[in-house]
């Protein structure tokens, strides 16, 4: 059977498959993944990892620890956590890199963790931004972490997969950060959400490996899971330089996994020969199905900023510019847009000139190697001269932490990839994104401004949605311990979007002592105060789509377990909410279509109805059915149902120690 190159990756780091198994998006699989990185946030795993009674690792080359976030932070607790992580990764014999060398996800780039046609993960949201280079980077929950820590693998289900095509070539000024705000901002009402993205088209050609990076990590805020570029000949050229640069950089800080002649474990030119025999076998078959087909034309964009406070809007350079907004605050920063290329573009536009009056300029680049870099070219030192205040190698006021962060009232204009209300500091401050270029001539000028700016009138793109021919599903293996088929009564909430307050009040989350009968009292409260009087135990749920956005608190899912309810169904989920549900051992399924008619028949006067019909799965089929139709839903493979019979996540690792 056909698969794209997502599934093609997913096929070949799957773990257990069936004989002849070929894997496609909605599967459950086990994976056992190239590498997973964790940061700082590498101190809350370790006590998952050690309450799952590990003692080391399954694969200690698997494993990549790097320190990114808070490393401004000099106190007494935040550099004995970091000591702490830097004494469990050499216990572990994990790969560790210390504050100062540089954010995660460039140093998964540069040390060839993130390896074209292979899959990596990591405990942070921007690990898509793997692919850039072709590899299938996706988040993960530091529940995951830890058992791929002590067992090698976890679960993934396979998201839907929308095909993006690139057409044409962007114009002067117009960079890879222009093109995903475009995106973001013209495709702007969740098309992609909690997709995986595969990049095609004849514009891809002329995007470096620097804007793919770029592009790819803002899929994050795109909303999808993955965002994968094709493997060609701008990646194997990249790869060639990056090898000859690393062969006059030398080896040190490169973790010990050096073989006996000294050569680079992962980026040498026997891997890089390796891949170009393997590349003809990663790419999409040619009638390989995407659930939507999304297509934008280059030339037709121009610089833009994001904002303020949402990726979800986007305005031209070229008419915000006469408006003069005032900034107090620029950023060139982040694992988004601050390697060389970004600095060599703002270093253009400072050379020889000063920031504005009344504006503070931050910049750090995204590794210590980028800044060595940036300094024997001189962009480094162009940018200070011109009043820069520079920051170490890191994450800081990205993630608002360290100094530099926005205070009330403020306007910041950035080149990082997120610009949530509060993110970079103050809830009542202002922040837009933009390009390194858009933020150097803003802090120059003192206002959001760019001179190669110039309108191209109304980007063209457009999207197109596929529906699945109705072919017969394999039947699905049953293991034991796991049904072959359930029943229950529907009962049904049609709030979309609806968030994990609603599900499990915010208030409760941090008390630790609730029991499972205390958590399912409180279930659904702040949604329906009437949910509890109306569910019986061994009903079904039906929401709405996007069910669980919010939060990652895991009682969202174990709330509704405990309450008796079997399951839930909905149109679609939160992927966070997903991971966490199936980690604690609960079931979720995705049926648009009853939904849907749920929706129309019983409309949304009431907040929960109980429908009187009676929902039946059979899992060996993959079929919902009522009295009145038969549905299709994705088939619950094994990784699923052993999480569900083991009881979640941390039961099943236990078992496989």
């Amino acid at each position: 059977m056909s698969q794209t190159l997502l599934e093609k990756i997913a096929q070949k780091f799957a773990y257990g498959l069936q004989k002849d198994q070929i894997v496609h998006a909605g599967d459950y699989i086990s994976i056992k993944p190239a590498y997973v990185m964790t940061h700082d946030n590498t101190g809350a795993v370790i006590p998952k990892f050690k309450s799952i009674g590990a003692t080391k690792l399954a694969n200690p080359r698997q494993v990549v620890c790097t320190l990114d976030h808070d490393i401004q932070n000099k106190d007494e607790k935040n550099l004995a956590k970091y000591k702490k992580i830097e004494e469990f990764a050499k216990l572990m014999d994990a790969d560790f890199y210390r504050a100062g060398r540089g954010i995660g996800h460039q140093i998964m780039c540069e040390e060839g963790y993130a390896w074209p046609g292979t899959m990596a993960v990591a405990s942070d949201s921007h690990s898509n931004m793997y692919g850039g280079l072709g590899c299938l980077g996706t988040p993960i929950v530091r529940t995951d972490a830890a058992a791929i820590w002590a067992t090698g693998r976890t679960w993934w289900q396979i998201p839907p997969i929308a095909k993006v095509e690139l057409k044409g070539k962007l114009r002067k000024g117009v960079t890879g950060k222009d093109v995903i705000i475009a995106l973001c901002g013209f495709f702007n009402n969740d098309e992609v959400l909690n997709h995986a993205i595969e990049f095609v088209g004849d514009g891809i050609k002329y995007l470096s490996i620097d804007q793919r990076l770029t592009i790819a990590n803002m899929t994050t805020e795109w909303g999808a899971m993955a965002g994968v570029f094709p493997i060609d000949e701008v990646t194997i050229n990249w790869l060639k330089r990056r090898t000859e640069f690393i062969e006059v950089r030398g080896l040190e800080g490169v973790p010990s996994d050096i073989d006996g002649e000294g050569k680079h474990p992962r980026m040498n030119k026997e891997r890089i020969a390796q891949l170009e025999k393997e590349r003809a076998n990663l790419q999409p078959d040619a009638d390989a199905f995407y659930t939507k087909e999304l297509s934008v034309d280059l030339s037709t964009i121009e610089p833009y900023i994001s904002g303020p406070n949402t990726v979800k809007t986007m305005s031209a350079v070229s008419e915000i510019k006469n408006k003069q907004v005032k900034i107090n605050k620029a950023y060139l920063v982040s694992c988004v847009n601050s390697r060389v290329d970004d600095i060599a573009e703002a270093a253009e536009i400072l050379q020889g000139k000063k920031i504005a009056d009344g504006v503070k300029f931050y910049i750090a680049a995204a590794s210590s190697e980028v800044q060595t870099e940036s300094e024997k070219r001189g962009d480094w030192q162009v940018l200070l001269e011109a009043g820069a205040i520079p920051l170490p190698p890191g994450c800081g006021p990205c993630i608002g932490m360290g100094i530099g962060l926005l205070e009330d009232g403020e306007v910041g204009i950035s080149a990082t990839n997120r610009n949530f209300k509060g993110r970079m500091g103050s809830p009542n401050a202002q922040a837009y994104l933009a390009s390194p270029a858009v933020v150097a001539s803003s802090a120059l000028d003192g206002y959001i401004t760019f001179s190669e700016s110039e309108s191209t009138g109304k980007i063209l793109g457009e999207i197109k949605v596929n529906s699945k021919t109705g072919k017969e599903k394999p039947n699905v293996q049953i293991i034991e311990g796991f049904p072959f088929q359930i029943k229950g009564e529907l009962i049904f909430c049609h709030q979309d979007n609806l968030n994990t307050d609603g599900i499990y009040p915010g208030k409760y989350t941090y008390q630790d002592d609730m029991t499972p009968e205390q958590q399912a009292a409180v279930v659904m409260e702040n949604y329906d105060p009437e949910f509890g009087k109306i569910v019986n135990k061994g009903d079904l749920l039906v929401g709405g789509f996007n069910f669980g956005t919010g939060s990652s608190r895991e009682q969202a899912a174990t709330a509704l377990k405990y309450c008796g309810l079997q399951l839930v169904i909905a149109g679609s989920f939160n992927e966070t909410y997903k991971r966490n549900a199936l980690n604690n051992g609960y079931l979720l399924i995705e049926c648009l279509e009853l939904v849907n008619e749920l929706k129309s028949k019983f409309g949304k006067e009431k907040l929960t109805v109980k429908t009187g019909i009676l929902g039946k799965i059979d899992f060996t089929k993959s079929i919902l059915s009522t009295n009145e139709k038969t549905y299709s839903i994705d088939p619950v493979g094994v990784a699923a149902q052993e999480l569900i019979v083991s009881g979640g996540l941390e039961e099943w690792v236990k078992k496989n120690l």
